[in-house]
């Protein structure tokens, strides 16, 4: 079942009056895909913890859903998703070094002096799970997407000395592997073996987009990772298991990613 979401409004009527709550949440928009608050609350009710809540904040207007969340006094952290990962850096107090590296914050702490640290555990959930999946050996990775998933993923494979090109509408000047779609050719697919899709395409409700790429020249050498969780079998995942790739969606992603953030918060 789709976790319920709330918006700024519904923050804002709650301020100062769960003082003896533990508040973490999600904020971005929409969040109708979400599984991170129903994640978190079992988490909480396994361990034990009385007045832990985990809520999904609908953020339409980011601005305002930010300042009643600095006013609410019982949020000790939260997670941040599309479209806000980069956008949310501009009202952090300090981030971490990994998440100054890559651009992008996915987990801001609330220190107990009313500061707030971002950090960023996407890149952790993504390469553990990628370690998990693929077989031994790396492969040159074609990344779709340049936004604030994608920039994870690029640290990670980066840090890890894995080459990959990246593929978006709208290629930086000056970047040697990175190019748009157009230039997207079916011997660039052909020799990277880990093909990541990080945009939003094939998420629920648009279940039926994915990326435009020569699906052509996908094969059985080919491991596709689609950051999409919901719905479980994306539509670039069908098409690339069509052509022999194997597949693993996002939701292996999202658990490590998560426990990361847990330990940040703990």
């Amino acid at each position: 079942m789709t976790p319920k979401t709330e918006n700024h409004s519904i923050i804002t009527d709650r301020m100062c009056r769960n003082e003896q709550l533990s508040i973490f949440g999600l904020i971005g928009h929409p969040l109708g895909h979400s599984f991170s608050a129903a994640y978190f609350n079992e988490k909480f009710s396994q361990e034990g913890l009385q007045g832990f809540s985990y809520r999904n904040f609908d953020l339409p207007d980011l601005e305002t859903g930010i300042a009643a969340l600095k006013a609410d006094t019982a949020c000790r952290g939260f997670n941040v998703t599309v479209p806000y990962k980069q956008e949310i850096l501009r009202f952090l107090d300090k981030l971490s070094p990994q998440a100054q590296a890559i651009g992008a914050v996915n987990t801001v702490k609330v220190e107990n002096n009313g500061t707030w640290t971002g950090y960023n555990t996407d890149y952790i959930g993504f390469y553990d799970s990628l370690k998990a999946f693929l077989p031994q050996g790396k492969s040159k990775a074609l990344i779709m997407g340049n936004g604030g998933a994608s920039q994870a993923v690029q640290y990670a494979l980066r840090t890890h000395n894995w080459e990959y090109i990246v593929v978006c509408r709208n290629p930086k000047a000056g970047m040697e592997n990175m190019i748009s779609y157009a230039e997207l050719t079916p011997q660039i697919v052909s020799c990277c073996g880990l093909l990541v899709n990080t945009t939003r395409l094939g998420m629920f409700p648009d279940a039926d987009s994915c990326p435009d790429i020569p699906y052509e020249a996908v094969g059985g050498n080919h491991c596709a990772f689609d950051l999409v969780y919901n719905p479980e079998t994306t539509a670039f995942m069908k098409r690339c298991a069509a052509q022999g790739a194997r597949t693993i969606n996002g939701l292996d992603m999202l658990h490590r990613q998560a426990e990361a953030a847990w330990k940040i918060w703990r």
